[in-house]
């Protein structure tokens, strides 16, 4: 795959530019898609992204840039989005060219609030891409320490078990190490899950829950997680792997973490806005509790830390009375 096809990524956040980075291991020419010009530019005086993971210093001279969506779709054949979910609508928008015939893979870690669909789904559904030339790339792996080379893992899935094979090569290198899966969609559920319980897990920081808790609550989340997972998406899963427990864990306990810390700041008392507007990067649980939320009432899965996130969030409850509830439906 990486010696006869294009590869480009799109978004110009955090885990984009960790892509970026682990893709220039093993590259000569990698397109990037982002919408700021002035970003673009500075990465070419500068070799760093002035926004995200600045510490991570970058190769102009193999990065093709554009703030032309419709050129990286035109000139390259593997597309990874990266973009954050509440904003893949408006980008894809500006698309004038079809995305059939081109792999694309997900590094994004929710649901399409427009559609309610996974982006695989999304893609799939929206655009006319086969399931098998959609992928999926899912941790445990936070961008800022792929930024400082420490050891990380990622899990790729695909239907198609070579494109996952020939993506995790591209990928991986000697600070990252990969494994491969077919569960796409339990993949994708599983990553978009993981962030509402990182939310539920910094609300109960914030609240001054301590560590004995935070066990309880990650343990229950786990298997709330293969509930609405099985009723969803029904296959032979070992919800113990990397893919959901390790990211479901890096996730709800990391310091890195954008969920846990907006989940944090609503459980010491600020507003949804006031938490979002102090935050620099999208947290993307807040736009998944509410499609995940619809998706448990049409499938019945028995989701307590969902429906407590949710009531806190949309339904605008004191997150101290619905803790105290979910306290007693924890085991």
């Amino acid at each position: 795959m990486g010696g006869t096809q294009k590869i480009a990524v799109l978004g110009g956040g955090s885990w984009a530019t960790a892509i970026i980075k682990m893709l220039s291991e093993n590259l000569d020419t990698i397109g990037w898609y982002m919408r700021s010009v002035y970003a673009i530019e500075h990465i070419k005086r500068n070799k760093h992204n002035p926004n995200y993971l600045s510490s991570a210093e970058l190769h102009p001279e193999q990065l093709d840039l554009s703030d032309d969506i419709n050129y990286i779709v035109e000139n390259y054949d593997l597309l990874i989005f990266c973009i954050p979910s509440a904003f893949v609508k408006s980008e894809l928008d500006k698309l004038t060219l079809p995305l059939q015939g081109k792999i694309i893979f997900s590094a994004i870690k929710g649901i399409i609030p427009e559609s309610g669909l996974i982006v695989g789904e999304h893609f799939h559904e929206a655009y006319q891409v086969p399931f098998d030339c959609i992928g999926v790339i899912t941790g445990p792996c936070h961008a800022e320490e792929v930024a400082m080379e420490r050891l990380s893992y990622l899990t790729v899935a695909c239907q198609d078990e070579q494109k996952a094979k020939d993506f995790s090569k591209l990928i991986k290198g000697r600070y990252i190490k990969t494994k491969i899966s077919d569960d796409i969609i339990g993949t994708e559920y599983a990553a978009m899950l993981k962030n509402i319980y990182a939310i539920a897990a910094g609300v109960a920081h914030g609240l001054g829950y301590g560590d004995n808790f935070q066990s309880v609550l990650m343990s229950n989340a786990i298997r709330e997680m293969k509930r609405f997972i099985k009723k969803v998406h029904k296959m032979k899963r070992n919800i113990n792997n990397s893919a959901y427990l390790g990211d479901l864990l890096v996730t709800g306990y990391s310091v890195f973490s954008r969920n846990r810390m907006f989940g944090n700041m609503i459980g010491k008392g600020y507003t949804v806005k006031s938490a979002m507007l102090e935050m620099s990067m999208v947290a993307e649980g807040y736009y998944a509790v509410k499609s995940a939320y619809k998706i448990k009432k049409e499938n019945g899965a028995k989701t307590p830390i969902i429906d407590a996130v949710f009531n806190i969030l949309y339904d605008k409850k004191e997150a101290k009375d619905e803790f105290k509830k979910l306290t007693n439906k924890l085991d």
